[in-house]
């Protein structure tokens, strides 16, 4: 796992694409509620969750990423269907996506199996993600339906 280490991800998004490809590589990430935090005062929303490699190479074990997430300029926060007086309970990340507003405003919603969600209102898209350093190897690799299958 030592090559891994050295192969930290860096993405910023400043608009809906960017917030996109970050989302992409946070699907099937897995956190807890305690793993997210809104800071009113900074207007800053952030979460450290494990998301799984989908980079990792064939025929290698399947392994996840410690990854911190930030939106910056965050005006609002909402949440639906999550535990959040359960710091522990289990949560797992499926899409990021954005829905603009006035511009350069808008709306980014993290969305949750299970049916959970957090509405993030923007003043703008400004986000990060970094891998923070220590990788794993997965106990299974995430499965999806087909598209077609529903």
């Amino acid at each position: 796992m030592k090559d891994a280490e050295m192969e930290l991800l860096k993405l910023a998004a400043l608009d809906a694409d960017d917030l996109a490809v970050i989302s992409t590589h946070l699907q099937d990430a897995v956190l807890r509620t305690g793993d997210l935090a809104y800071l009113p005062r900074e207007r800053r929303f952030a979460l450290v969750a494990r998301r799984f490699d989908w980079e990792c190479p064939d025929g290698a074990p399947p392994r996840r990423r410690l990854t911190g997430l930030h939106f910056e300029r965050v005006l609002a926060v909402r949440c639906r269907n999550l535990p959040r007086d359960e710091p522990d309970a289990p949560l797992e990340l499926l899409a990021i996506t954005f829905e603009p507003g006035e511009a350069p405003s808008g709306t980014a919603t993290l969305f949750f199996a299970g049916g959970g969600a957090i509405r993030l209102e923007l003043e703008c898209i400004e986000a990060a993600m970094k891998d923070l350093g220590p990788v794993w190897q997965a106990e299974s690799r995430p499965a999806h339906a087909p598209l077609d299958a529903a």
